[in-house]
């Protein structure tokens, strides 16, 4: 959520699910996502259970609106890169300026889960 990678220095809450939602500057047409999270070897504790891991990604018309398009349904690798990149699922003809970032579950941190870096791709709407 910040451009802050040192160990600790991220935007946490309480459990394994939790809802993260984004205003863009301008509406888009959603592309891709990037999550990121410190890589294993700058854990103190040399692992990451409060890495997020299954997700889903939302585009909204409204900031409070219950249920928004499905954009793509993933899963972060704790083992891989700390960036990765998922590609919008399916075809998707609409535009947002509202993306909501739903984690169902984490690595296995039983406390709280972690974000670190969370972005948007696409193409600006006309």
């Amino acid at each position: 959520v910040q451009p802050d990678m040192y160990p600790g220095n991220c935007w946490a809450f309480k459990g394994s699910q939790g809802y993260l939602v984004v205003r863009l500057s301008m509406k888009i047409y959603p592309t891709a996502f990037t999550l990121e999270h410190i890589p294993k070897t700058l854990s103190p504790t040399g692992n990451i259970t409060s890495a997020p891991r299954n997700f889903a990604v939302y585009g909204l018309e409204e900031e409070y609106q219950e249920e928004g398009k499905l954009l793509g349904e993933y899963v972060y690798d704790q083992d891989g890169e700390p960036l990765q990149m998922f590609p919008v699922m399916g075809k998707n003809e609409e535009a947002f300026q509202i993306v909501e970032l739903r984690i169902f579950s984490n690595w296995g941190h039983a406390e709280y889960t972690c974000l670190y870096r969370f972005r948007v791709h696409g193409k600006p709407a006309e």
